[in-house]
């Protein structure tokens, strides 16, 4: 049999029919016909040569995916539904003031496939030249146009070929404008003189250990006020750091860190761990000589299980 009579067969009623293999997205597909594309019986060998030629053309071909449109306010409430369940409290709440406050009125009745790079970045040149934003809170919304139009993309309502110009190809895609010369971006560090002021400062209040977390360990303030006792190791001079204090919805809670990495262990130094025995030994003589007192007024947070545990038990509270 020629080359080209591969998988093609001859049926019993004297038609003509053909088989093949293909490989699609990795599993091997086996395809038999005895019609042609347009239904019609094969009579000859030649049409079944041809047909066969042409269906595994077309199983070859990329097909296009069918977009659908949707306004950006649809992509941004779907991914609000569906496609931020493990983002953190705090970010939740910036995405969604960010949308409030300024893109919905504006984009949100916009489909998101005729939204083009040019208008976002005449956008972000707008708010940092003309409104005045800093080019911090700028970069926010240059971080939500790429969520909206990540979102968009992977859920079929961006074309792929859009999709590069917005976010991919860099001579196209959504940027900054340029800093001006006047935002100082160097990272600024506190002279020997300004450190003692603030020593002085902050000696004998209620925030002296929260900031010396921050002084000495680089706690985030938030991580300094979620410190617990018991993640406090006196003797070997180190503190564990797996939780952060936070009002969410009115109320204080401990929760997890920002991210993954946020979770670590510290070694203090000595002037930080002889603050911290002292507090401590405070704290156990308070409890006993204002039990009653502290019965009465102490007060009660959630804690990352969702138990209720006295704010004494935190390292910025006792």
């Amino acid at each position: 049999m020629a080359q080209n009579d591969t998988g093609i067969y001859q049926l019993d009623g004297g038609g003509w029919g053909f088989r093949y293999t293909v490989s699609v997205n990795g599993k091997r597909k086996d395809v038999k016909r005895v019609r042609d594309a347009n239904g019609n019986p094969m009579k000859t060998k030649r049409s079944a040569i041809l047909a066969r030629a042409e269906a595994i053309k077309e199983e070859q071909t990329p097909k296009a995916k069918q977009i659908s449109r949707k306004t950006v306010k649809e992509v941004y409430e779907e991914y609000c539904g569906n496609g931020r369940k493990d983002r953190a409290y705090r970010t939740k709440q910036k995405q969604d003031s960010l949308w409030n406050n300024h893109l919905c009125a504006k984009y949100g009745k916009r489909f998101v496939d005729e939204i083009t790079a040019a208008e976002v970045n005449d956008y972000l040149s707008d708010l940092y030249y003309v409104e005045g934003f800093s080019y911090q809170y700028t970069e926010a919304f240059l971080k939500m146009f790429y969520l909206i139009f990540g979102q968009a993309y992977s859920r079929n309502y961006l074309e792929v070929d859009t999709y590069n110009k917005l976010c991919v190809n860099k001579d196209t895609r959504i940027k900054m404008p340029k800093m001006k010369t006047e935002d100082d971006t160097d990272i600024v560090a506190f002279s020997r003189e300004e450190l003692v002021l603030l020593d002085d400062y902050f000696k004998g209040t209620n925030a002296e250990t929260a900031y010396l977390l921050g002084r000495y360990c680089g706690l985030r303030i938030n991580e300094a006020f979620g410190l617990k006792w018991e993640n406090v190791d006196l003797e070997n001079g180190t503190i564990i750091i797996d939780r952060q204090m936070q009002y969410q919805d009115g109320l204080i809670k401990l929760v997890s860190p920002k991210t993954r990495n946020s979770k670590r262990t510290i070694f203090l130094c000595p002037t930080l761990q002889e603050h911290l025995k002292k507090k401590f030994q405070q704290r156990a003589e308070d409890e006993k000589q204002f039990a009653e007192l502290r019965k009465q007024k102490t007060r009660f947070i959630d804690d990352l299980d969702g138990r209720k545990i006295p704010s004494t038990d935190l390292v910025g509270r006792a």
